[in-house]
């Protein structure tokens, strides 16, 4: 489906992000990332109590699984005065010529569910987009068709910023205590780089078995169904072999089992392929022979009992 105001394809906002970052310690520790490599972030983080985080439930309109925006917390400033301040987590995996007018329509129907636990008459929101895509982009130099530099702290009712997510440090999200967020980010980072998927992942994997089964388990299977849409069968086979250990030492069914599950069906289609592209050769061949035979004078009756062809297939009816 077309978004008809934008014009870019409309798609469900990825689960794979919402399922990882709706919980307030990954969130936290995504911002906390995020902030080293974005100034902006940073003083935003250092005015507010990250102790305070709560996310805002699902409960609100036109935002689910499927709805424009992805994920809304709340937090008190660091002044300890009884201020909530609204944060929103975006993100896109491609260009979005909208998303500044979807994230003004966000504020309006959701941060101000929340009118009778603040002072102010505004709730001031921080929204920050979270990109993932294969072409660099950034949404904000939108502010820069017919806006001076002055007034781009003024357009918007919310202050925005932008992350790319390639420009968080492998070493910070491996360093970080946080395994889930560490990892998460990276195979997002790397959706569409397989080589660099395959160099950083797998360095995860000390990490990894430092984890309760289940917490390993559910990572790693959320994370392999979240690549099968990017990468091919080949890279799910390298990764697979990456984690085969951690599987066999928890005794789940890890990424690793269903990788080997994908590669697996993968193989059977393509057995079935070769054997559809064999048979269709084989009928090619038989139809040109017969043809021949019958312009060198043998008769289609001939024909069609030794070949076994209808006289249709034959003359080509």
């Amino acid at each position: 489906m077309t978004n008809e105001k934008t014009g870019t394809a409309k798609r469900s906002h990825d689960p794979f992000f919402r399922w990882l970052f709706s919980d307030t310690t990954h969130a936290r520790n995504l911002l906390e990332l995020s902030a080293k490599v974005n100034l902006e972030l940073n003083e935003f983080l250092s005015v507010v109590n990250l102790d305070t985080l709560v996310r805002i439930p699902d409960s609100y309109s036109e935002v689910d699984e499927t709805g424009e925006a992805d994920i809304a917390f709340r937090v008190n400033v660091a002044t300890g005065a009884p201020v909530l301040v609204g944060i929103l987590l975006e993100h896109k995996s491609g260009r979005d010529v909208g998303i500044l007018e979807q994230i003004d329509r966000y504020v309006h129907s959701v941060m101000r569910l929340h009118e009778e636990n603040r002072v102010f008459s505004g709730f001031p929101t921080m929204a920050i987009i979270f990109y993932n895509g294969r072409e660099n982009w950034d949404p904000l130099k939108l502010l820069e068709n017919g806006y001076p530099k002055y007034f781009h702290g003024s357009v918007l009712p919310f202050k925005c910023t932008f992350i790319n997510m390639a420009d968080i440090p492998d070493s910070d999200c491996l360093a970080c205590e946080d395994t889930e967020t560490g990892m998460g980010i990276v195979a997002m980072k790397y959706a569409f780089d397989k080589d660099k998927l395959l160099a950083v992942l797998p360095q995860f994997k000390s990490a990894l078995q430092k984890m309760s089964g289940n917490k390993a388990s559910c990572l790693l299977q959320k994370i392999s169904l979240y690549l099968k849409e990017y990468v091919n069968q080949s890279i799910l086979k390298e990764l697979s072999m990456a984690f085969k250990s951690i599987g066999q030492k928890y005794g789940f069914v890890s990424a690793g089992d269903v990788f080997r599950q994908q590669i697996a069906d993968a193989r059977v289609e393509e057995q079935q392929k070769v054997k559809a592209d064999a048979e269709a050769k084989a009928l090619e061949d038989k139809l040109n022979t017969a043809r021949g035979l019958l312009q060198d004078g043998v008769s289609i009756e001939i024909l069609t009992r030794r070949f076994n062809l209808s006289e249709e297939a034959i003359l080509g009816k």
